[in-house]
């Protein structure tokens, strides 16, 4: 047991100086506290030395004085011993104080400290706009959040099929999908909290298909009064790193002109869920009522991001109806951030069949004008197999033009997707190649 006293007690310290670790905030309220404790030991011994001068008569009072200020040892080995004591204390204290006041906001078996230097980190993260829908802007996300708490997330409302289409239909609110995705992979709890928001119902008629997100967002907009306020208060549940914003809060429509196989023909094809269904070409899609104002908090967000990522995700049906929203796409123009475009891994069947990194981005800057990406971030592994679609590969166009940045971005066990590490990894290396890291 006494050879164990040593090792506890060099463990113990450990533990405690911890506390003081650069970034974690602590140190200037343990000065204030110890500052405290200082004139509070300071009024004690005026009234010691009160005690001891009208006192200095009474031979058992003197004595017990002697022994408790230890006068029989030199004055500067009583001033180590009393101070060091008194740290040691303080220190240990606040520490047993923190884990008891912490606990119950810190995962079973994490390190407090180590809980909140990463916490503290993320919040002094790079303020990070993402543009998109669908599974590729939740990817990035769940990637992105490990590294940054100031995450917005603008998602399109264009959406029109599966569950969100018919809540759309039912409820005449705005489709609740992406948002929800995107909520999801923002949260803190993926493990349990995550896995019901994004459980789907069957057998009954009447749920068939729809998520159990989709329709607790909607029971909140009708509670709350507004989609905007629902998507607030469900970020507050899954406790998310970050905030999801729609687009617009218009009831926007995806429309597209796609041309016919072996025809020169052109028809109007109405509705996202639509467009990657009907056989064709999309030649352009364009919102209607195309005078939607964009979402005020998203124009904020923008304005004052420091880096903005625009994909991956569906090329017509998720990035352009974000970017067709005409302030948005104004505020994009007009923020200071780097802008970065993520193209796809994989072509997506019946909307960009066969396309490259190359028409990817032709097809981006045909809708909203050339040069608003500083940086075209593009896949270059193709190895692995990714069933019916194809390799988006970076062509020579591609690398010839100076803004390509092409790097491994493939998700091992689905190689048609993006790996949110990499991908996350990827887009803080070219913003601290374009800014510095910051401190």
């Amino acid at each position: 047991m006494q050879r164990n006293f040593p090792a506890r007690f060099w463990q113990t310290l450990h533990d405690v100086l911890r506390w003081l670790r650069p970034g974690l905030n602590i140190k200037r309220w343990f000065g204030l506290v110890m500052f405290g404790i200082t004139l509070l030991g300071l009024g004690v011994a005026v009234v010691l030395i009160d005690l001891y001068r009208t006192d200095s008569t009474n031979p058992i009072f003197l004595l017990i004085l002697s022994y408790a200020s230890l006068r029989f040892i030199p004055r500067l080995w009583r001033a180590i011993i009393f101070g060091g004591l008194g740290i040691w204390l303080v220190g240990y204290g606040i520490y047993q104080l923190n884990r008891s006041l912490l606990r119950p906001f810190i995962q079973p078996g994490a390190d407090v400290v180590d809980q909140i230097q990463d916490f503290r980190r993320r919040e002094r993260g790079p303020r990070i706009v993402t543009i998109g829908g669908g599974h590729g802007l939740s990817t990035l996300l769940r990637g992105l959040k490990t590294h940054t708490r100031n995450l917005t997330a603008v998602v399109t409302v264009a959406d029109d099929g599966g569950s969100s289409g018919r809540l759309r239909e039912s409820f005449g609110i705005l489709p609740p999908g992406d948002i929800r995705n995107c909520l999801a992979a923002l949260s803190n709890d993926e493990a349990m909290l995550t896995q019901l928001f994004q459980y789907r119902f069957s057998g009954s008629p009447d749920l068939d298909g729809h998520s159990f997100g989709n329709l607790f967002i909607t029971a909140l907009a009708d509670i709350t009064g507004t989609f905007e306020e629902a998507v607030v208060e469900s970020g507050r549940v899954l406790s998310v790193n970050g905030r999801v914003l729609p687009s617009t809060l218009h009831n926007v429509k995806l429309v597209a002109s796609m041309q016919l196989p072996h025809s020169i023909q052109e028809i109007r094809v109405e509705g996202e869920s639509k467009i990657p269904e009907t056989a064709g070409r999309v030649c352009r899609v364009w919102l209607e009522p195309d005078n939607a104002s964009a979402f005020p908090p998203v124009l904020h967000a923008i304005l004052t991001a420091d880096v903005i990522v625009i994909g991956p995700g569906s090329l017509y049906t998720s990035i352009l109806p974000n970017l067709l929203v005409h302030d948005l796409l104004a505020a994009l123009k007009a923020s200071r951030a780097i802008k970065i475009y993520v193209c796809n891994i994989a072509t997506q069947p019946g909307e960009t069949d066969s396309f490259t990194c190359y028409d990817h981005v032709h097809a981006l800057e045909s809708h909203i004008g050339e040069d608003l990406f500083d940086v075209i971030l593009c896949n270059d592994n193709y190895d692995g197999s990714i069933g019916a679609s194809q390799w988006v590969r970076a062509d020579e166009k591609t690398l010839s033009d100076a803004r390509t940045y092409t790097t491994d971005l493939v998700d091992n066990a689905h190689p048609w997707r993006h790996d949110s590490v990499k991908l996350a990894q990827t887009v803080m290396n070219i913003f601290d190649e374009r800014t510095g890291p910051l401190a």
